[in-house]
């Protein structure tokens, strides 16, 4: 079993505390590969951002999991390179079981997701439970979720939103003894989050009625990106099909962040930058066949969204 601290990670508890407290959220960011990575430890240590690195349970096949340890190990040892430690976690993203947290966790995660959500109430209490007690063993936090997220994003999707009860915060939180709880209130997983003439708007009335409920417990979103205009153009312009793709107002996630939301998962806004990136080198340069012509540009792109969502969206900046 290899333990996180010998990687140098941390897990959130502390993060969670001080963004509870400061009003801010920390920024989730899923990565699949090298420079995903790059851009994600190089935006956030030039904004002097904490960070969660993301892995799906795709993500994690697709990489590798014992790359993807030595991975976390080099983005630490890489902050300090680049001239600050910032705090960083690696978060295991919709875990679906007990062993798939617990391989994780085995292998060097600080925390992890537990994703009951399609189960019956009392059947997501158990299973959550059982992880909670085993990652609390190691010293590893654990998030939970209630309620359900449409879209579709790795191998997570779902037809249609189930919006999280505030009634069953309270009980699910003490029966489970989680250390942060992931909810639906309309967000959505992928780059087509709402439909055109739909107002995009997420239910920020029922994030205060569970504020309410569980004051100063660390909320968690996911399904949040903005998909920005520009990107889906670039994409457009050079042979993509994103017409209808439609995201979360920034002004709603800032909203959200200020109060109990202390982690906002962002993956969609990556992809599409980095698809961007490429395709308009493939366009504007057809000859080209290195890929660190194309994955350069895609890295240097990824990494001044996340400066401006750490620096505008989120309130992570200097929060290191």
């Amino acid at each position: 079993m290899v333990s996180y601290k010998e990687l140098g990670l941390v897990n959130t508890r502390e993060m969670f505390a001080r963004a509870v407290n400061g009003g801010y959220a920390i920024p989730g960011y899923n990565f699949n590969n090298m420079e995903q990575l790059q851009a994600i430890i190089q935006a956030c240590v030039e904004t002097r951002s904490p960070v969660i690195l993301q892995v799906s349970s795709g993500a994690r096949k697709y990489a590798n999991q014992t790359l993807l340890r030595f991975m976390a190990q080099g983005a630490v040892e890489y902050a300090k390179e680049l001239g600050c430690a910032i705090p960083i976690t690696l978060h295991l993203d919709h875990g679906d079981t007990f062993e798939l947290c617990r391989s994780c966790i085995e292998f060097g995660f600080s925390s992890v997701m537990i994703d009951g959500s399609h189960y019956a109430y009392a059947d997501n209490i158990a299973l959550t439970k059982k992880v909670v007690e085993y990652a609390h063993a190691n010293d590893v936090v654990v998030e939970g979720e209630l309620g359900v997220l449409a879209g579709v994003e790795d191998e997570v999707s779902a037809e249609k939103h189930t919006y999280t009860r505030p009634e069953e915060v309270e009980d699910f939180v003490q029966k489970t003894g989680v250390d942060s709880l992931a909810i639906s209130i309309g967000t959505s997983h992928g780059a087509y989050k709402f439909k055109p003439g739909q107002k995009p708007e997420i239910r920020l009335d029922i994030l205060a009625e569970i504020e309410k409920r569980i004051p100063g417990f660390p909320i968690v979103l996911h399904g949040s990106s903005s998909v920005p205009p520009e990107l889906v153009q670039t994409v457009n312009k050079y042979g993509g099909k994103l017409e209808e793709a439609i995201g979360i107002p920034e002004e709603q996630l800032r909203a959200a962040a200020k109060s109990a939301v202390c982690k906002i998962n962002i993956d969609s806004d990556g992809r599409l930058a980095m698809t961007a990136a490429i395709r308009r080198v493939f366009a504007e340069k057809p000859a080209e066949f290195d890929p660190r012509k194309y994955l350069g540009p895609a890295r240097d792109l990824l990494k001044e969204l996340y400066k401006r969502k750490n620096i505008e969206v989120l309130g992570s900046a200097n929060k290191a």
